[in-house]
């Protein structure tokens, strides 16, 4: 009788090649799932960019606009009186920047004194439209809600008042942007409209259209959406919605504060996903021939397929140690699913490396000034103690700092300090190391540095602080003490207090001057005040 019992061979095989297509089938379902969700993740969020970089383009826009409105306003408050100066105004600010469709001057009775361009024929009318009465009523600088003109033209105006040196209210300078028409906003947003389904749209806090690709539903009122629901509570968001024509998109808002616009930008998910797909479908007619052809070497290349594994859970161990990527790199990852967890590792371990450098610059870095700080200078101080390199140092805080704060205010001593720090980069050279402290006090590090030249470097310092005009609280002076490491005598803390003391030293000789650490063998250079 035949033995028709499979052998074990067989059965080994037979159990591996099953096992083997259940992997890869689930294999290929997890990478795909995954991708897909990093697909649909990496659409919303960059959506969600897109809509915030266009609502802040929006604002950047209506600030801009307000503030060409506010210069002119100023000039006509000097020259109400003038109906040509008023005429040649209003033509500029339509014709210099195309921000407006149109630009009208009107008195405080509502009464037109200058229109641009001179086709509308309103001058000396009475402007009774929402955006006037809301100009005449706030006396300040104001952008309208989008509003029906009389000549049922979709408008927003945006004006501002205009003051005479007495302080009195004469007017206001407005200018229009005809949604339907061409215009700077117009151009910002229709510049952004793709081909593959994507596209952006406006909406205001009444839920009207003021942007859609068809120009045609501008105006229109839109009803019952997810989103724009959301956008009620929400400034900015990302979210999967069904838009009014049925199809699945991934859409990211964000809204344009000072006027309450929201801008959407969405995608298809099918037009997301295509790429997905087609890759999957080449990974699966490119890897069959290679999976039927590795069943008929199933005992051979099991240590091989567990060997990258192995390998790499290894590294993953040890996630904390500088050389894991290095030897991830080096893990022969020789098919599809270790090859995808290799990259993904890698890359995983990359971001990691690179955000932990950024928060370490972050932290080594003042966020006032820009220089680094105490942080950073230790850490260049131990480099230097390692090394057993030379250094010089300088100690500078600026004279009677606690006045400028006292007479001028916080701000404006911000404002001088970064000041004084753009001067100290300005004076240093490329290899020196700048950086603030504390409050007022900065120091530099001068790297293989004699103390004759950080003598040279402290003084010219002086003298351009010296010279300086600080914004908003005139001329400073500043006191500065130099010191020198060896780097062989002593350490490098021991030069950062010679530095202080001589700084201390040259505060009590009468401030505005550099003095040289006793220790280091140099003097004070005296000045006049």
């Amino acid at each position: 009788m035949r033995n028709t019992r499979m052998k074990l061979g067989g059965l080994i095989v037979s159990l591996s090649a099953l096992t083997a297509l259940v992997m890869l089938a689930s294999s290929f379902y997890a990478s795909y799932d995954v991708h897909r969700s990093l697909l649909i993740n990496n659409t919303l969020e960059s959506n969600h960019a897109y809509a915030a970089k266009l609502a802040g383009s929006a604002e950047i826009y209506f600030r801009s606009a307000i503030q060409q409105l506010g210069f002119s306003a100023r000039l006509q408050g000097r020259s109400f009186d003038n109906q040509g100066f008023l005429k040649q105004e209003a033509e500029r600010l339509l014709e210099q920047t195309a921000s407006f469709n149109s630009v009208a001057v009107v008195d405080k009775d509502g009464i037109v004194r200058a229109i641009a361009p001179a086709t509308l024929d309103l001058l000396g009318q009475k402007l009774e439209s929402d955006g006037s009465r809301i100009a005449l009523h706030s006396r300040t600088p104001v952008v309208s809600s989008p509003y029906l003109s009389a000549a049922h033209n979709l408008v927003v105006f945006i004006s501002h008042p205009i003051i005479n040196s007495e302080g009195s209210f004469l007017g206001y300078v407005g200018g229009t942007l005809y949604l339907k028409q061409d215009n700077i906003l117009q151009q910002l947003l229709s510049n952004h409209f793709y081909s593959d389904g994507s596209y952006l749209y406006v909406v205001d806090r009444n839920r009207r259209l003021l942007y859609h690709p068809d120009s045609s539903r501008i105006g229109s009122v839109v009803g019952s959406n997810a989103l724009i629901d959301r956008m009620a509570n929400e400034s900015d968001g990302k979210q999967r919605v069904i838009n009014s024509k049925g199809l699945d998109m991934l859409a990211g808002f964000a809204t344009a504060q000072s006027v309450g616009w929201g801008v959407v930008a969405q995608r298809p998910v099918d037009v997301t996903l295509q790429p997905l797909n087609r890759l999957l479908l080449d990974v699966i007619l490119k890897t069959m021939p290679f999976a039927i052809f590795s069943f008929a070497f199933i005992w051979w290349i099991a240590r091989r397929i567990s060997l990258p594994l192995r390998q790499m859970a290894q590294g993953a161990q040890r996630m904390n140690e500088s050389a894991t990527q290095e030897r991830i790199a080096k893990v022969s990852a020789w098919y599809f699913e270790s090859l995808e967890l290799k990259r993904a590792m890698l890359l995983g371990l990359r971001l990691i490396h690179e955000r932990i450098g950024e928060l370490r610059q972050e932290v080594q870095t003042d966020p006032l000034t820009g220089l680094s700080n105490r942080r950073g200078l230790d850490l260049m101080l131990k480099h230097c103690e390692i090394k057993s390199s030379p250094f010089s140092v300088i100690a500078l805080d600026i004279d009677h700092f606690k006045c400028v704060n006292d007479t001028y205010g916080h701000d404006i001593g911000d404002l001088v300090l970064r000041e004084l720090a753009q001067l100290i980069q300005e004076c240093s050279r490329s290899a020196d190391f700048p950086c603030r402290t504390g409050g007022e006090e900065f120091l530099i590090l001068l790297p293989k540095t004699s103390v004759e030249t950080a003598e040279m470097v402290a003084e010219r310092l002086r003298r351009v602080v010296e010279e300086a005009f600080m914004p908003g609280a005139g001329r400073i002076t500043i006191s500065l003490g130099v010191a020198y490491w060896s780097g062989i005598h002593g350490n490098a803390a021991g030069a950062l207090k010679a530095a202080d003391e001589a700084l201390y030293d040259a505060k009590k000789s009468g401030r505005n001057r550099v003095q040289v650490s006793v220790s280091s063998g140099a003097w004070v250079y005296p000045v006049e005040c």
